[in-house]
């Protein structure tokens, strides 16, 4: 943690990973700052010298929500999730609150 950001730094990808044709000297720094009591904003940097020219960044401000989030990046191979997700799903429908 720097000051009030969370900052994630990312390195020794596996060659299976590969994202958008990145090799394993991918390098991926990620930060996570509260912009308000509302708000929190997501930013992420990209390198590796091997696929880009430049390393690259975005920003994303994710707004505050009372609505269930599910995590959906590591679900690969996880059968199991249509289920969950059905079972979410109908309990909405009763007006079931976990």
């Amino acid at each position: 943690m720097r000051g009030d950001t969370l900052v994630v730094d990312t390195t020794n990808f596996a060659k299976e990973a590969g994202f958008r044709g990145a090799t394993t000297n991918l390098h991926v720094v990620e930060r996570f700052t509260r912009a308000d009591p509302d708000t929190l904003r997501y930013e992420f940097t990209v390198e590796d010298p091997a696929t880009w020219t430049k390393k690259w960044s975005a920003s994303i401000p994710m707004t505050r929500t009372d609505e269930l989030m599910f995590e959906y990046a590591c679900h690969e191979a996880n059968y199991g999730l249509e289920g969950v997700l059905k079972g979410a799903r109908y309990q909405e429908k009763l007006g079931i609150k976990n």
